[in-house]
């Protein structure tokens, strides 16, 4: 097997643990994330197990080494066997967890007979009951209960069979009293970051799902879908307005570019898109090689959707200019927009998407299509609609697929300043 992976790299989670993270992460190469953080936990607990030992091993022998000579010996034997427990990690991902089970329960219950009851140390095996869902993992849901069963079986053994008259060592009241106190802390203290580690892992989880759904559907959507997740998103929408784009001559370009160069600029490409229309209060639907669609007014009603898309648009044949230059290449956008009802809705169950569908939508895109390189073409209703606040330029009656004759203009700039140079609209 690989060496130990450093847990900044690997889990986030255990950063804090600076140097000793890599320690926490010993045998846990080559198991999935998620095993490898449990196993992680697991090596931690071993690594505090052999602290501990140490320690009580110190303070028997501090009050009388003769006389505690058995309990010292098995401390110091348990503080083997827990540095021990990362190479039990190559045999299974349970191999770690059982070793220290068995270590643990035998190690205490024998503390409990020498000491009597008195002297808390059964306390210990309630742990089990949180630490147990921890290091073993739903998977091994019956090794879970098999462990916490046993814990609590020996908890209630150890009370009922070592009364304090029955203790095979008759232990100093001081010494008693501490290990009292050392338990119910112990106790405490590992419950508490085993339940805290629980809830920052499913924080965690949901905060990556919400950034994940984020970067899928529109905000307006993935709100709806978390508060009705059972609900189907299937909306009519009587005003919208659609943008798509696509590069011209990209497809020729990628070919004599390669792999690398091709993903790099078209990378950048929709990057800075979607910088833009973020800016602009506008949402992009999806990319298509170098197609690009964008919609306004879709996901929550937005009275100057129009205009608003009409802003990125003005600003998307500089950008592509600016980036064709960056990377030595010689690019062209062609723009077309709609608008008009439209629908829309989310798709599919594993890889669902959000899309807009209708005539606005068919029309949009053959404006693209017979548009010209560089320019941004709009239907007579889309002029009309953005009034005398933009520029626009007549292009004349054109043969559009599936339309036949229809009047086009081409978008030229907003009258309150030069193409591109306008405030952003706030979303």
């Amino acid at each position: 097997m690989s060496g130990p992976v450093a847990a900044p790299r690997a889990d986030p989670l255990f950063a804090w643990l600076g140097p000793l993270a890599v320690l926490a992460e010993l045998g846990t190469a080559g198991y999935p994330r998620a095993v490898r953080r449990r196993l992680t936990i697991v090596n931690a607990m071993a690594f505090l197990i052999a602290l501990f030992s140490a320690v009580y091993a110190l303070v028997f022998a501090y009050f009388d080494a003769k006389t505690y000579m058995p309990l010292i010996v098995i401390n110091v034997a348990l503080m083997g066997i827990a540095l021990l427990v990362p190479l039990a990690h190559r045999i299974n991902d349970i191999a770690g967890a059982l070793v220290i089970a068995v270590a643990e329960y035998a190690a205490l219950f024998f503390f409990v007979a020498a000491l009597g009851h008195n002297s808390g140390i059964q306390i210990n095996y309630i742990i089990a009951a949180a630490v147990a869902f921890a290091i073993y993992g739903l998977s091994h849901f019956r090794i879970v209960v098999v462990v916490i069963a046993i814990g609590l079986l020996l908890h209630l053994a150890a009370w009922y069979l070592f009364p304090p008259e029955r203790a095979l060592i008759t232990a100093d009241p001081a010494l008693l009293a501490n290990l009292y106190v050392s338990s119910a802390v112990t106790t405490f203290c590992i419950i508490a970051l085993i339940v805290g580690y629980a809830f920052t892992v499913a924080d965690r989880a949901r905060a990556e799902a919400d950034a994940l759904l984020a970067n899928i559907l529109p905000e307006a959507i993935a709100e709806r879908l978390k508060e009705r997740p059972g609900e189907r998103v299937a909306d009519s929408i009587d005003e919208a307005s659609v943008l798509f784009s696509d590069l011209v001559g990209f497809t020729e370009l990628a070919q004599r570019l390669g792999a690398a160069r091709t993903v790099a600029l078209l990378d950048q490409v929709v990057t800075e898109f979607d910088r833009l229309a973020a800016a602009h209060g506008v949402e992009k639907i999806k990319t298509t090689g170098d197609g690009y669609m964008a919609v306004a007014g879709v996901s929550q009603p937005q009275a100057d959707h129009l205009p608003r898309l009409a802003r990125m648009a003005l600003r998307l044949p500089d950008l592509v200019e600016r980036l064709s230059a960056t990377h030595g290449v010689d690019l062209k956008i062609r723009i077309g927009i709609a608008g008009g009802p439209v629908m829309a809705g989310v798709i599919g169950a594993d890889k669902f998407s959000y899309d807009v569908w209708g005539e606005t939508v068919n029309l949009a895109s053959r404006l693209e299509s017979h548009g010209l390189p560089g320019e941004i073409q709009v239907s007579d209703a889309v002029r009309e609609a953005l009034g005398d606040s933009f520029v626009f330029e007549p292009r004349g009656a054109i043969e559009v697929k599936g339309v036949g004759q229809l009047e086009t203009w081409l978008l030229k700039e907003e009258r309150s300043g030069r193409r591109g140079s306008e405030g952003v609209a706030s979303a």
